[in-house]
């Protein structure tokens, strides 16, 4: 890479912490709170990464979303997962159409919701397996082939799944294959006692907000290849592996603790996501570079949906958090260059 080339890269992190803070401005008209939310989605997106976001109902997950997608000026489907929604009413469907000059019939393919820039999937855990699998081809090849037919969906291309807790009655716990698909596993909690204060005020009274638009299709394109570019020593990302293979019960060297409480670690993709997530909060807060930090950042969206616990676990009182924060205290920190 020419000096030229990192200048311009320089700039270019420079332009998306500029951008970054604005985001967060608008979205803080509309959302009270929840900016940790805000801030895993985000590096999510310039991550091209897909999201799944848990919490009980009500707590303005649908509200986020729409006005992120505002505030990014990207197209943006709802779709609410029901036990009777089909596949086809995800991706689209064929229809037979009659050509009124020749008379002859012929089928055109209706595109489904999930033809848009952030798709919302809410209450995925509603909806049986067969219908959740549908949203997997497109997110992982960013494409739907429909009877042979494959349609390419536009970029950027960002998915969003809300689950209300498994607890619940009439849920269908979504497969690890699918889980995996998650770059993060983003818990949203209950306002605090001024913050819901503030929402009630503010969503009972007339409500003029302006959103401005900060960013087009191409920047944030553009800002996901930056994220790509951004160099990581090999320590960092030996540091990443490390924390991902300590998940891993049938590993030679696996901690006692992680025998006992995990039937299931994560797989690779995990620590892919651990080192993007970690290059793009570095980015997003104006370093060329990032650090252990931003690695133990991310550690907890990205590994709360890829590890099983066992029944010992359960009967320990001991949940995934608590074995994501063991292993960070277990596992070495990198050496310094």
């Amino acid at each position: 890479m020419t000096a030229g080339d990192n200048q311009n890269d320089l700039q270019a992190v420079e332009n998306l912490q500029s951008a970054y803070q604005q985001i967060r401005t608008e979205v803080s008209k509309v959302i009270i709170g929840q900016d940790k939310v805000v801030e895993q989605l985000l590096i999510s997106l310039f991550s091209s990464g897909h999201c799944l976001l848990v919490g009980v109902p009500g707590l303005a997950k649908t509200l986020l979303i729409s006005t992120l997608a505002e505030v990014l000026n990207l197209d943006f489907n709802r779709i609410q997962f029901t036990p009777d929604l089909m596949p086809s009413d995800i991706t689209g469907t064929e229809i037979i159409e009659e050509d009124h000059t020749s008379g002859k019939r012929e089928f055109r393919f209706v595109k489904g919701p999930i033809f848009a820039n952030i798709v919302l999937a809410d209450e995925i855990n509603r909806t049986p397996p067969k219908t959740q699998a549908a949203l997997l081809q497109a997110m992982q090849e960013h494409e739907v082939t429909v009877s042979g037919e494959t349609f390419k969906l536009d970029e950027p291309f960002f998915v969003l799944a809300t689950q209300n807790p498994i607890e619940q009655e009439g849920t269908y716990p979504l497969p690890e294959a699918q889980l995996d698909r998650f770059m993060f596993n983003i818990m949203v909690d209950y306002p605090t006692a001024e913050e819901e204060h503030q929402i009630v005020k503010s969503t009972t009274a007339v409500s003029d907000v302006k959103i401005k638009k900060i960013l087009s299709h191409e920047e944030i394109i553009a800002f996901q290849q930056l994220v790509r570019r951004v160099p990581v020593s090999d320590h960092l990302i030996e540091y990443a592996v490390n924390i991902v293979r300590a998940t891993r019960p049938k590993e030679e060297n696996a901690f006692d603790y992680i025998k006992n409480w995990v039937n299931w670690g994560a797989g690779p993709r995990a620590s892919q996501y651990l080192i993007l997530a970690a290059k793009t909060k570095a980015v997003l807060e104006g370093r060329p570079t990032p650090g252990p930090e931003d690695v133990r950042f991310a550690a907890y969206p990205v590994l709360r949906h890829r590890i099983v616990t066992s029944f010992n676990a359960e009967a320990d009182g001991i949940d995934i958090m608590e074995i994501i924060s063991k292993i960070l205290d277990s596992v070495k920190l990198p050496k310094t260059e």
